[in-house]
């Protein structure tokens, strides 16, 4: 995309930005909003610090997301500040003053230390409202308030609606993202192990570890079946049966998150990763404005239970699987979540901006999203089934294992499991389907 193109999407999206803001200053009654991109914290005892991980609500306003000790600083009707963190260093190489499309819409002034921030700021800050995870020092600046939770909640309800140029950022993060899965398949399929088709990925990304929005999920075989694996085993396996990897990338701040499932052979598992994509396309196709996410979880359910009972895993109805929870035995997760400047984005729960919260339905607890959609939400749609021990064996002393056939779960445990992971934007017509966007349009 051209940068005309992003400078006219970004000029939009910061004009609705401030709206919400000048409408969450005047509900928390303050007069200006000032947020913190965050510090550097050291490791204990330790002269290295963790790496830098961006307040969201920084780069809701600016796409710089790997500098500490910047602030924007903005009130109603006037042009947005950003005081940008560019210290004289020779240990570290200070960043470049940024030149991007987006830098015209802000008063850019490059501050060296915080005390030169302290500076720009008014010498009363009783009316300013600091965001973010201050630093001793910027605690104690003695703002008006730090983090108010009705200015809060004022700007995480409407950050469910997404921006057009967050969208075509969420878009762009896909583009990455697919280029990742398909260069780590090729190492899968390759015989090379989990930790060299997470560098695979990471490689054909573009992107450092530290840049990705989570932890990549590289699973093969079994371990396929612990819902957010997070080893990356450095050999092989003797015998390759499966491949799940549930991993994202970003841009500008704004993350995607994919998960595909891959069989090693053209084997029965193959054709039950295939039935099981076209459940997660039908649960996508379901997705429209107004639609509840509890009654879409128990869809998902539904589904779920059906293509148990016709893959031979269960031997009861599906209705007698939904309604005894035995589902819960292999799909025991959310059907998706909020996406954009978080991977889990925030707001997922929320009834109104007055923080009031919507309960999430009896059996789901592990649910992040109760919310009625609206045109511009961005949800993940992630079905999954897996053989996990821990849920097995407890199946077995319950109830539910009379309804199990043992046989079938044997011959499908060293699998692990099957995720298909879409990241979808509801929309007045229906849905955008970003990830299989980006696997269409990627070569």
């Amino acid at each position: 995309m051209s940068d005309q193109r992003w400078r006219s999407l970004y000029s939009e999206h910061l004009r609705i930005v401030r709206q919400r803001a000048d409408h969450a200053l005047e509900r928390a009654g303050s007069r200006m909003l000032v947020v913190y991109s965050g510090s550097l914290p050291m490791l204990f005892l330790d002269d290295q610090s963790y790496p830098f991980k961006v307040n969201p609500q920084f780069k809701a306003w600016v796409p710089v997301t790997d500098n500490p000790e910047c602030f924007i600083v903005y009130e109603p009707g006037s042009r947005p500040v950003l005081l940008f963190h560019q210290p004289v260093d020779y240990w570290y190489q200070p960043p470049r003053l940024p030149d991007a499309f987006w830098v015209a819409e802000f008063d850019l002034r490059p501050v060296a230390t915080l005390a030169e921030a302290r500076s720009h700021l008014p010498a009363a800050l009783g009316a300013a409202a600091l965001v973010g995870e201050p630093s001793a020092e910027v605690a104690a600046w003695n703002f008006g308030s730090i983090n108010s939770r009705t200015l809060l909640d004022s700007l995480h309800y409407p950050r469910a609606v997404k921006t057009r140029y967050e969208v075509e950022c969420m878009a762009e993060a896909s583009r990455r993202g697919v280029r990742g899965h398909r260069a780590a398949e090729q190492v899968f399929r390759s015989g090379g192990s989990e930790y060299q088709a997470h560098m695979a990925y990471l490689e054909a990304c573009g992107q450092r570890e530290e840049e990705m929005p989570y932890n990549n999920i590289v699973a093969y075989n079994e371990n396929a079946s612990v819902l957010h694996y997070q080893n990356l085993a450095r050999q092989s396996p003797d015998r390759r049966h499966s491949f799940l990897l549930d991993a994202g990338a970003a841009h500008h701040g704004y993350a995607c998150d994919i998960t595909r499932t891959h069989s090693a052979r053209d084997d029965e598992f193959a054709d039950l990763v295939r039935r099981f994509d076209q459940l997660q396309q039908e649960l996508c196709a379901a997705l429209k404005p107004g639609g509840d996410w509890r009654e879409f979880q128990m869809l998902a359910h539904r589904k779920i239970a059906t293509f148990l009972r016709e893959a031979g895993v269960i031997t009861v109805a599906a209705d007698a699987a939904v309604d005894s929870e035995l589902t819960t035995v292999f799909f025991p997760h959310g059907i998706g979540h909020l996406l954009g400047l978080q991977v889990h984005d925030v707001g997922g729960f929320m009834r109104d901006e007055s923080g009031a919260t919507i309960d999430k339905p009896p059996g789901q607890p592990y649910l992040r999203l109760t919310r009625k959609l609206e045109p511009g939400f961005a949800v993940t749609v992630e079905p999954g089934v897996y053989f996990i021990e821990q849920l097995l064996t407890k199946a077995r002393g319950n109830g539910h294992g009379r309804n199990i056939d043992w046989k079938r779960i044997d011959a499908l445990k060293p699998y692990g499991g099957i995720r298909i992971e879409d990241d979808v934007v509801v929309t007045e017509q229906g849905i955008r389907n970003l990830t299989r966007e980006a696997f269409v349009g990627v070569s």
